[in-house]
């Protein structure tokens, strides 16, 4: 549980230092401005940026799950592009389900390579958001 956080709070820890330096400096315009961009940059990277995944166990649905961890930027990639879109999978965070971060394991052979995606029993990895959008968002009806 503390390893999902660790980054989160590293980045936290330093915007707050940097910013009590900044403070006692005398520029406390900087300081502020300084914190809040840390503790953005904190939440980005936070488990807490990314959906919750599904209540029940994995398969009871039928969206795609994505296995990701907090810290990845090319997951946080994929959360971004997908934007509200991104409700419609179930994230799954491998740093907190040692089951999940084993099937990644068994797909990626042996890595735990994240985003890996999984849509239809098809397993994908760091597969293109804007071609994993066109799998979740059903096609226009045409007229």
């Amino acid at each position: 549980m503390l390893r999902r956080w660790s980054l989160t709070g590293l980045i936290a820890t330093c915007g707050v230092l940097i910013a009590v330096v900044k403070t006692t400096d005398g520029a406390p315009g900087t300081a502020a401005l300084l914190l809040a961009v840390f503790l953005g940059v904190a939440f980005v990277l936070s488990p807490r940026a990314f959906p919750r995944p599904s209540a029940g166990p994995l398969g009871t649905d039928d969206r795609p799950v994505v296995y990701w961890r907090p810290g990845c930027v090319f997951c946080l990639r994929l959360r971004a592009r997908l934007g509200a879109d991104a409700a419609r999978l179930n994230w799954v965070d491998i740093w907190r389900d040692p089951a999940a971060a084993a099937t990644v394991r068994e797909i990626t052979g042996g890595d735990e390579i994240v985003p890996t995606v999984v849509i239809g029993g098809q397993a994908h990895v760091n597969p293109d958001p804007s071609w994993i959008r066109d799998q979740i968002v059903p096609a226009a009806p045409q007229a």
